[in-house]
């Protein structure tokens, strides 16, 4: 296989400077703001952005050294595959969350729902679009046991430095 090499293509800055307690999922981080600083070479491409309320942004787990193929996920006590999770210790380290856009100025995006550290290098930035990204009638495998959980409530711990 080729190798790839991807550039960060901005900055997420958030108040989290450590994993722990962090929100686990940006449904859980309601109210929290961070703003990304997109490298300014960019900014053309935010055209028509502003008129989306979420948007998806693709970001590498820069804290995240190494890996593992079974994790016990913040969300169970049980071990399962890195890919039937959401954890951060990935072979790629690639994290994805949707979040509120609020604003942007120039190359400034200010943002809510931030579940991310400081200083996260941003990858891409794509629009959230309902009737693309949701779905009906999904299975949800092992999460469903633990689907009544309050996301809300729970924060990272340190199993994933």
């Amino acid at each position: 296989m080729e190798r790839i090499i991807i550039n960060p293509i901005g900055v997420i800055y958030t108040p989290f400077h450590e994993i722990e307690n962090m929100p686990i999922q940006p449904i859980a981080a309601e109210g929290i703001k961070g703003h990304i600083e997109l490298n300014p070479r960019y900014v053309i491409g935010l055209k028509d952005l502003e008129g989306f309320s979420h948007i998806i942004l693709l970001y590498q787990f820069h804290k995240i050294t190494g890996y593992s193929l079974e994790v016990i996920p913040f969300m169970d006590v049980e071990a399962h595959g890195i890919f039937a999770t959401k954890a951060p210790k990935r072979p790629n380290a690639i994290g994805i969350s949707t979040v509120k856009l609020i604003g942007i100025e120039g190359n400034i995006l200010y943002i809510e729902q931030v579940d991310m550290l400081n200083e996260t290098p941003l990858v891409d930035i794509k629009p959230f679009y309902p009737r693309y990204d949701n779905r009906d009638n999904v299975s949800i495998g092992w999460l469903d046991k633990n689907k009544n959980i309050p996301l809300e409530k729970l924060r990272a711990d340190n199993r994933f430095k």
